[in-house]
C-alpha cells in the first residue's frame, strides 16, 4: 500500500517531525524536544520562523539576546533534564551562526544533546555573493557553518527536502546515545528552507523513544570482579555519567555492599549526598584533601561516567603509578583510557552486573583511614567558610547560601575560580542538584546556563530556585539573560561576586613567579583610572531585584529575600582578590612554564613545577 504524502516546505517537515518526538520520563510521555531558543536574521526567519509559528504552543520558542548564550541555555537545560529532552537553537547565517560556535563546543565537550538549525548560503548560488556569506576563493563549498564539523557529533547541511528523512532521525538518534550523545548541526540553506516535497504522512506520525541501556560483555564484568577482587585499598570514582544514567542508586548500593570509598569528579558533584558515610569528598585539581589522600594510595580505582580529564586526574599525578583502573563507561573511549581495564556499558546495568559478580568487602582498615581524613577536610571547610575569618571569600558566600538553601536547589557555577570553591565546600543535600561546568571552563555560562536550567526546572520542580554564582569577569562576558529570565518569567538567584577582574588566573599568574599583569582591572597597562561597575544598577535596569551586600552574614539575609521573591535576584558583594581562596585540597596541575627566562621568580617556579612531574603516570 502506498504511503500517503504530504506537502510541505523542509523547514515546515523538520518542526513538524519534531513535534511528534516524545520520550518517557518517570512514567509521564513529554517531547523529546522542550522546545528552541532563537534569533531570527534573514537566514531563518521567513521560512523557519514560519513553520516555528504553528507549533508555537508545543515547541514554545524563547527569544535570544545573544546566540552564544542561547546554546549555553540550551546546555543548562539538557543538564537538568539528564540528557532525555534537549532544545533546539535556530541562528541566522553568518555572525548569528557563528556565535553559537563556543556554545556547541561546550555541549561537545561535556557529552550533551543540543540541535542547531542554521541558516546556510543559497545552494543555486544564483544570488551569491550575499550578505553575511564567506567566499573562499578556491571553494565555494565552503563556508561558516563548516566549522561546527569540529564540535558536533552529528553535521548535515540539507541540499535537497528530501534530505530531511535522513538526516533529521539521524541527528535525534546521536543526541540520544549515551555514548555518542553531543550537539547535532543542520544547516539550513535559505532557498532550500522554502523548498518543497511530497513528504509521506508516516514520518510525523508520533514516535516514544528509549534511551538505550547498554549490556557489559560478560568477560569485562568477570575480569573487572577478579581485578576488585584483589584490591586492598579500592576507591570508587563517580562521574557525571552515573547521573545521566539514572545510576546514583546503584552506586551507592554498590560502594554500601562492597564498602568501597566514594570520591565526586567535578561533573559528578552530588552523586552522594554529603553525610553518606562513604562520601570522602570531590577527588583532583579541585578537590579535597580527603579524596586526594585515598587517590594517591588506591591499588584498585573504579572509574565510573567519567571522562578523567586532567582536573580529575591532577594531570595523571593524582594516582599511583601502579595503581590498577578499571574504566566503567558507556563509552569505548573514556573506558580505556590511561590503559584502563575497560567495562564498556551503561552505568546501571553494569554497577549491578558488577556487584553480582564481586563477593568482597574493603578492608575496615582502609575505609576508617578515609573517613578520618574526610572528617579532617569537612573540620578545615567549616573554619575557612566562618563569616569573619578573613576577608569576604568565594567559600563564605558559598556556605552562607548553602546552609539556607531547600534541598532540591540547583546551583549552577562555571570556569574561573567559583567552580573550585562550589566544588569543595558546597554540601550536597540531595543528589543532582550540582552543575558546575568544568567540561569545557567556559566564562559566561553561569547566567545562561542557569535560565536554561530555570526552564527545565519549572517544568518539574517549579517551587525550587536555580541559584546561580558567578564572578564580575563572567558577569561582563555574558548577562543579558538576566533580562531574559525576567521576561519569561523564570526566577534566579543570581550571586555576583567581585573581586576586581580575573582573580583566579591572576593567582595562577602569581604561582608561576610572574607579576600581576592585565588579569585584575587594577593592573590593566591601559587603564588610567580602574573603577567598580555598578552591578546592582546594571542588574536593576535589566528588571531583577538588585541589591548590593557587605559581607556574608548580610549575604544570607538577602538570599532569603530572594527565595521569598516572585523574580529574579542579583545580589552583589565584594570579594578579595589575593585571600580567602581554598589552598588546600589542590593536586599538582599540568601549565606551561618558561624554559628560558631573565626572571628568578618565575625559573624558581618552573623549577619546582617540573619537580612533581615524576608523579605523572605515563598512560596513553
Amino acid at each position: 500500500m502506498t504511503d500517503r504524502t504530504i506537502r510541505l516546505t523542509t523547514a515546515q517537515a523538520i518542526i513538524r517531525y519534531l513535534d511528534a518526538q516524545f520520550i518517557v520520563i518517570d512514567g509521564e510521555e513529554r517531547r523529546v524536544c522542550g522546545g528552541g531558543f532563537g534569533i531570527f536574521g534573514h537566514g531563518n526567519v521567513t521560512c523557519l520562523g514560519e513553520a516555528l509559528y504553528d507549533t508555537r504552543e508545543t515547541l514554545p520558542l524563547y527569544r535570544g539576546q545573544n546566540e552564544q548564550s542561547m546554546g549555553f541555555a540550551a546546555a543548562g537545560y539538557a543538564k537538568q533534564w539528564l540528557r532525555q529532552r534537549f532544545m533546539f537553537c535556530t541562528a541566522s547565517a553568518g555572525p548569528g551562526t557563528a556565535n553559537l560556535l563556543t556554545s556547541a563546543a561546550l555541549a561537545h565537550a561535556n557529552r550533551l544533546p543540543m540541535l542547531l538549525l542554521c541558516g546556510d548560503a543559497y545552494i543555486t548560488r544564483l544570488p551569491d555573493p550575499v550578505l553575511q556569506q564567506l567566499e573562499h576563493f578556491g571553494n565555494p563549498t565552503l563556508g561558516v557553518n563548516d566549522a561546527f564539523k569540529a564540535v558536533s557529533r552529528f553535521w548535515d547541511r540539507i541540499t535537497h527536502p528530501a534530505q530531511v528523512l535522513q538526516s533529521l532521525p539521524a541527528a535525534l538518534a546521536t543526541m540520544l546515545d549515551p555514548a555518542d550523545c553531543g550537539p547535532a548541526f543542520i544547516g539550513l540553506p535559505q532557498d532550500v528552507q522554502g523548498w518543497a516535497y511530497d513528504y509521506p504522512e508516516s514520518f510525523f506520525e508520533k514516535r516514544v523513544h528509549r534511551i538505550r541501556r547498554q549490556s557489559p560483555d560478560p568477560a569485562e564484568i568477570a575480569d573487572a570482579a577478579a581485578l576488585l577482587a584483589t584490591a586492598k585499598r579500592p576507591m570508587l570514582i563517580a562521574g557525571g555519567g552515573v547521573q545521566y544514567s539514572g545510576a546514583v542508586g546503584e552506586l551507592t548500593a554498590f560502594a554500601e555492599k562492597h564498602n568501597i570509598p566514594v570520591v565526586e569528579t567535578i561533573a559528578g558533584r552530588a552523586n552522594l549526598v554529603q553525610g553518606h558515610p562513604l562520601n570522602i569528598g570531590p577527588v583532583g585539581v579541585t578537590g579535597s584533601d580527603s579524596a586526594n589522600a585515598i587517590a594517591e594510595k588506591a591499588d584498585v580505582i573504579l572509574a565510573v561516567g567519567t571522562r578523567l580529564q586532567d582536573f580529575t586526574t591532577g594531570s595523571w599525578t593524582a594516582f599511583a603509578h601502579d595503581a590498577r583502573i578499571i574504566g566503567l563507561n558507556v563509552g569505548r573511549h573514556d573506558a580505556m583510557k590511561h590503559l584502563s581495564l575497560p567495562v564498556v556499558g551503561d552505568a546501571k546495568v553494569a554497577l549491578d552486573a558488577l556487584s553480582t559478580a564481586l563477593d568482597y568487602r574493603a578492608p575496615s582498615d582502609w575505609v576508617d583511614f578515609a573517613q578520618g581524613e574526610r572528617a579532617t577536610w569537612i573540620a578545615y571547610t567549616d573554619k575557612i567558610t566562618t563569616p569573619g575569618n578573613g576577608p569576604n571569600s568565594y567559600c563564605q558566600a558559598i556556605r552562607a547560601v548553602n546552609d539556607l538553601c531547600d534541598p532540591r536547589d540547583r546551583v549552577v557555577a562555571a570556569a574561573g575560580g567559583l567552580p573550585a570553591e562550589v566544588t569543595a565546600h558546597w554540601q550536597t543535600k540531595e543528589v543532582g542538584t550540582v552543575d558546575v561546568e568544568f567540561g569545557f571552563s567556559c566564562m559566561g555560562y553561569e547566567i545562561a546556563g542557569g535560565w536554561g536550567a530555570r526552564i527545565a526546572q519549572c517544568e518539574r520542580e517549579p517551587d525550587q530556585d536555580t541559584i546561580v554564582f558567578t564572578g564580575d569577569g563572567s558577569y561582563l562576558m555574558l548577562n543579558s539573560d538576566i533580562y531574559s529570565s525576567v521576561l519569561t518569567n523564570r526566577k534566579l538567584i543570581i550571586c555576583v561576586l567581585d573581586n576586581g577582574g580575573f582573580a583566579v588566573i591572576n593567582k595562577l599568574q602569581n604561582n608561576t613567579g610572574n607579576e600581576s599583569f592585565n588579569n585584575l582591572i587594577a593592573d590593566t597597562p591601559t587603564v588610567d583610572e580602574p573603577f567598580a561597575v555598578d552591578f546592582v544598577a546594571h542588574a536593576a535596569a535589566m528588571g531583577a531585584n538588585a541589591e548590593m551586600v557587605s559581607n556574608p552574614v548580610e549575604l544570607g539575609a538577602a538570599f532569603k529575600r530572594a527565595k521569598a521573591a516572585d523574580k529574579t535576584s542579583v545580589i552583589v558583594m565584594n570579594v578579595d582578590a589575593y585571600d580567602g581562596w581554598t589552598t588546600q585540597g589542590h593536586t599538582w596541575w599540568e601549565v606551561g612554564t618558561p624554559h628560558v627566562t631573565e626572571n628568578p621568580k618565575v625559573a624558581e617556579k618552573h623549577t619546582e613545577t617540573e619537580a612533581s612531574r615524576v608523579k605523572q603516570r605515563k598512560g596513553v
